[in-house]
């Protein structure tokens, strides 16, 4: 499995791209500017920001308040012990 570089503000590794439809990379631009715009408009405090990944086992997104000087995570949704029981459920559901 290839992996792309880490993202050093999530400390999560960037998937490669590989052959997106244009109209999927269109939503993913518009995405990426809605986050950009929430974060530079201060909604959350000067000193944090959103972070966005995808759980690589769940495949559920992740979203993260991120403290961007000391990279502390504040809040996350869903929380890791709903991620890690959503991981269990789907080991348990491949036996």
């Amino acid at each position: 499995m290839e992996v792309g570089p880490v993202d050093p503000k999530t400390n999560v590794a960037a998937a490669p791209v590989q052959n997106v439809p244009e109209e999927v990379r269109a939503e993913q631009r518009q995405l990426i500017q809605a986050v950009k715009a929430v974060n530079e408009a201060n909604l959350f405090g000067n000193s944090n920001e959103l972070a966005f990944s995808v759980d690589r086992h769940t495949r559920r997104v992740v979203t993260r308040l991120v403290d961007v000087k000391t990279r502390e995570v504040i809040r996350q949704i869903p929380e890791e012990a709903v991620l890690n029981l959503a991981r269990q459920l789907k080991e348990t559901q491949q036996e």
